[in-house]
């Protein structure tokens, strides 16, 4: 038997309401299927948006007693749970893992944090680029003798934050399938933003990382793997690595008498000739030339570009929700696809629990 909704299709979320990370992996889950209602206090933590979506949303006072008994009700039913508060806040209110266990044994306690729940930093404040600081992340980003560069926060808050508490949910989930019990699940982003350096660190050990920040093969340190500006002020992104690559590269270009690939003293001269042949057409143009190309060059598109990109329309990867264009589900699942995502929709805890069974 297949589903429509999603191959998480029956397993129920209880979220409480915070900012980015926890969302985000709930969205997750709720994107791939899972019924996630979502907690929220009155007053609310602020517009709804596709982070959100989803999502029936229930709003609880959790310093009342009725709202906590609410709060226990629904996790009595729930499979997960998911809190991004800083450690002890939810045992200090009377919902922390010892009191969710006594009512679910097989409950799915997720926590996200920052630092984590343990360690001299646990009850810190933090954000995304302090986090990616620690964990090594941050110092390699940039140009050679220029400061780290500040990355959005897609490191600590997504992929080392929100992407981890969902990983950490489906193996907990995995788990209880043969063991019958719930367990903790302790996803910090500091710890994510570190796993997701784990490659990084085999170059080092392996002397493949030997210049400094903006010097190497991967960070803009080759002349083959780097951005470059069209006539018009757009960019296009090189990542010609493999000679095959190059090849088509220097082709599509039209270069002849290039110093070698992989010659690191000629990389400033490589790199001159390189921009000065981009800043003769558009972007565009460029990337009609390369377009057929296996040249690994590709239009650096903003956000609002990219869902009009026609590698991204033929997949259908981006969906209007609530009248905002946003990335659809994914990945894919050919036997329960997940639904189109809906917006966040109002309901009350007896709404939730009579739907429960």
């Amino acid at each position: 038997m297949s589903s429509d909704r999603g191959p998480l299709d029956g397993v129920k979320v209880v979220e409480l309401a915070g900012l980015a990370p926890a969302p985000f992996g709930c969205m997750i889950l709720a994107d791939l299927g899972a019924d996630v209602v979502l907690v929220d206090r009155p007053g609310g933590t602020g517009p709804a948006g596709p982070l959100q979506r989803g999502r029936r949303q229930v709003t609880l006072d959790l310093k009342s007693e009725s709202g906590i008994a609410g709060l226990l009700a629904l996790i009595g039913k729930a499979d997960v749970l998911v809190e991004g508060y800083r450690p002890g806040v939810a045992e200090r209110l009377g919902f922390g893992p010892a009191e969710c266990e006594k009512i679910n044994p097989g409950l799915v306690y997720a926590r996200m944090t920052g630092w984590g729940q343990d360690g001299p930093l646990a009850k810190a404040a933090g954000h995304d680029i302090d986090y990616i600081a620690i964990a090594g992340a941050l110092e390699p980003i940039g140009r050679p003798g220029e400061r780290p560069h500040a990355p959005i926060n897609l490191l600590g808050d997504f992929a080392g934050g929100g992407m981890l508490l969902a990983v950490g949910v489906l193996a907990a989930l995995l788990e209880r399938a043969r063991s019958g019990r719930g367990q903790v699940v302790d996803a910090a982003m500091v710890d994510g933003s570190s796993l997701l350096m784990t490659f990084l660190h085999g170059f080092i050990a392996a002397g493949r990382w030997p210049g400094g920040r903006g010097q190497n093969l991967l960070d803009g340190g080759a002349p083959f793997y780097d951005t470059y500006q069209a006539s018009d002020g757009g960019y296009l992104a090189v990542g010609a690595l493999e000679p095959q690559f190059y090849a088509a590269l220097v082709k599509g270009l039209g270069l002849d008498d290039l110093p070698a690939q992989f010659d690191v003293a000629a990389w400033p001269e490589l790199r001159r000739r390189f921009a000065e042949r981009f800043r003769l057409r558009t972007r565009d143009e460029w990337a009609s030339i390369f377009d057929g190309l296996d040249a690994c060059v590709s239009p650096v598109l903003s956000p609002a570009e990219a869902p009009l990109h026609p590698h991204h329309q033929a997949r259908n990867a981006f969906v209007e929700v609530d009248g905002v264009t946003q990335p659809a589900p994914a990945p894919r699942f050919g036997r329960t696809p997940a639904a189109t995502p809906e917006p966040v929709r109002p309901a009350t805890v007896q709404d939730i629990l009579s739907r429960w069974g």
